[in-house]
């Protein structure tokens, strides 16, 4: 496995769990976070014995507490402009996935730490988490995808009040607004994860590679597009081995064991 400067890595049973390093700066994402979550989901897309992905902050301050302030204070218009794009490909990337990707909220997810999470496809948090899109407190927005993705979870006009104020919620509000799918107690965030992760890790990988496009195109194409789609992802399932081994292990009433192919 890679060493990386500001990632630990870590793979067992099927899972990789990808922790955010820089516990004295609470996590917050510079140029080299950035380069090395795009290198580690790249590699992680390509290992066969990984299916399902955590990704979570190390220490129990922050899940990540936002981008490197002295990093973007430095930022003219076009140096912007390509910080933004350049981050928003490595959270396109983490949203893309061909696995599942659980962000365990462990703390602060603010700014870039918060749209991180927004790319993740199921977000966990600890009793202590705290969410916000605070960039208008330094006379920005979130250029990670931030207006995008949290006005498609929540509802724009949510959206649209945690980008104006830059308010901070907490991990209840974020849950009753379905920002995050459930709250735990700090010390079982990561057990949970795990048995999460072991869970979607025992079902067909090919079934859930395929739901995790048809629920991601959802909000670039039409309704009946994207029931076209569906449609159509669905009858490659019924061409797998794993649909004949999971209807079979259903009729005889046993488990099924996957294949995966």
């Amino acid at each position: 496995l890679m060493t990386y400067q500001s990632l630990k890595l870590e793979v067992i049973n099927k899972k990789a769990v990808v922790i955010i390093n820089r516990p004295d700066k609470l996590n917050a994402l510079n140029s080299v976070v950035m380069s090395e979550l795009e290198h580690c989901f790249n590699e992680l897309k390509k290992n066969d014995d990984v299916f399902v992905i955590i990704l979570t902050g190390s220490g129990d301050k922050a899940f990540v507490a936002g981008a490197d302030i002295s990093e973007l204070s430095k930022l003219n218009m076009i140096a912007a402009n390509e910080y933004a794009e350049k981050g928003q490909v490595v959270l396109n990337l983490i949203e893309n996935m061909n696995k599942p990707v659980i962000a365990a909220i462990n703390g602060f997810a603010l700014g870039g730490g918060c749209e991180l999470a927004l790319s993740c496809h199921i977000r966990l948090a600890s009793e202590n988490a705290k969410l916000g899109q605070p960039e208008v407190n330094l006379g920005l927005i979130p250029g990670y995808g931030g207006t995008q993705r949290l006005t498609r979870l929540i509802n724009s006009g949510r959206a649209m009040e945690m980008i104006l104020t830059g308010d901070i919620i907490d991990a209840c509000e974020a849950f009753r607004l379905g920002l995050v799918n459930r709250v735990y107690p700090f010390a079982d965030l990561l057990i949970k994860a795990n048995e999460l992760a072991d869970k979607i890790a025992s079902k067909s990988q090919y079934a859930v590679k395929q739901a995790i496009k048809a629920v991601n195109i959802c909000d670039e194409i039409s309704g009946s597009e994207g029931l076209k789609f569906e449609a159509s992802l669905f009858s490659l399932c019924c061409g797998t081995d794993d649909f004949k081994e999971g209807t079979s292990a259903f009729l005889e009433k046993r488990k099924p064991s996957f294949r995966n192919k």
